[in-house]
């Protein structure tokens, strides 16, 4: 089996809470991690982290909104603690990223989506070579047939327009077509929101 060199974050995003942040801290000290943590006059942090002894240092922004933190960063990591530690932080707080694992000879591209992984890639050189990717079946079945509900309830909305056509034609007196007309305002209402 292949020796992962480093793992680089091109991009991480993720959303904690004000309380989920010490539950955020805590992960990273369960994997023996050292956090340096910088609070700014705006109320944002700065979270920075030693990946190894040269002095490397990586760092995540806490930008506040409201009552919670948008967190990013891009950093490379060596320590396999720090990299796990990373890894759960992405899947525990559904966070978006952008990971290369980076091996000898090759690297292994990971899109992460709402915490889980949504794609992997085979990168030798200029070559790219589709490993997995996440297909939603059963979303795309259900929102299929939401679809197919919508384009019978448009069929039936045009039938009933053509009724009240019919009937507003016939119709012999102004009372008549005038209700006939505040039917036909609500019904060409709703066909328009169902064709948008």
């Amino acid at each position: 089996m292949a020796k992962r060199l480093a793992t680089q974050y091109v991009k991480a995003c993720f959303t904690v809470t004000e309380a989920e942040l010490r539950t955020f801290m805590q992960l990273f000290a369960d994997h023996q991690v050292s956090l340096q943590m910088k609070v700014f006059d705006n109320g944002n942090q700065e979270l920075a982290f030693l990946e190894n002894q040269d002095g490397e240092e990586g760092t995540l922004t806490f930008e506040r909104h409201g009552g919670s933190y948008l967190v990013t960063g891009s950093f490379r990591l060596i320590r396999p603690a720090l990299v796990n530690a990373m890894r759960k932080a992405v899947a525990d707080f559904k966070g978006d990223a952008l990971v290369h694992r980076i091996y000898n000879g090759y690297v292994m591209v990971y899109h992460y989506t709402q915490g889980a992984v949504a794609k992997i890639e085979e990168v030798r050189g200029h070559e790219r070579k589709l490993i997995f990717e996440y297909k939603n079946t059963v979303g795309k079945l259900e929102q299929l047939y939401r679809k197919q509900d919508v384009e019978e309830e448009i069929m039936l909305i045009r039938m009933d327009i053509n009724v009240l056509l019919d009937r507003r034609n016939q119709a012999a007196d102004e009372a008549e077509r005038s209700r006939i007309d505040s039917e036909l305002r609500k019904m060409t209402r709703r066909l328009f929101i169902l064709e948008a």
